[in-house]
């Protein structure tokens, strides 16, 4: 960068001294990292139509663009089929089909792929995931869909829209074996 670039910005710090000006994150002590209570954990959750999934706290989730869908014959329409993730292939679901929700989603649908190699499993959701605030889960769980039910464990509600708690892995364990039946 020539000396004119840098004279609208001010002068560089050299490294070190640059290191010096570090300040903590709030919870940080100088070996490791306290243990952050589960009120200051963020959690993320997706929507498909009217309602609101959650990603489990220690799942391995990635959102990206539609990819090409490679379909399997002789299947039902919520399974799409395959999609191509870095040379290992995923099941991708259409969830608003699966789950029998109604009405058309406002934002642009996106591929959100939990978990990883074998256990990776595709679906179409509507926009980016959110970070809900997850105050206080509702004393009992509203009406799911019926697929959905068994492996809801808790609700919240947050800006009008209802966001669940599941066991991904037991539910698509469940579709799987609807699959082969």
């Amino acid at each position: 960068m020539g000396a004119e670039a840098r004279q609208g910005r001010g002068q560089w710090l050299n490294p070190s001294a640059a290191l010096q000006r570090f300040q903590r994150p709030p919870g940080f002590s100088s070996g490791s990292p306290t243990a952050v209570t589960p009120a200051q954990q963020i959690r993320y959750g997706f929507r498909v139509g009217n309602l609101g999934l959650l990603i489990g706290a220690m799942t391995m989730s990635e959102v990206m663009e539609p990819l090409p869908v490679y379909p399997i014959p002789l299947t039902p329409s919520w399974l799409l089929g395959l999609v191509n993730l870095r040379g290992s292939l995923a099941p991708l679901f259409d969830l608003r089909q699966l789950l029998e929700l109604t009405g058309e989603s406002q934002d642009k649908s996106m591929l959100l792929v939990l978990d990883r190699g074998e256990r990776a499993v595709g679906m179409l959701i509507d926009g980016l995931p959110q970070a809900p605030e997850l105050n206080r889960p509702l004393s009992r769980l509203p009406p799911l869909p019926a697929a959905l039910r068994p492996y809801a464990t808790r609700a919240y509600v947050h800006g009008g829209m209802v966001w669940v708690e599941f066991d991904h892995s037991g539910f698509f364990q469940a579709v799987s074996a609807r699959l082969t039946t």
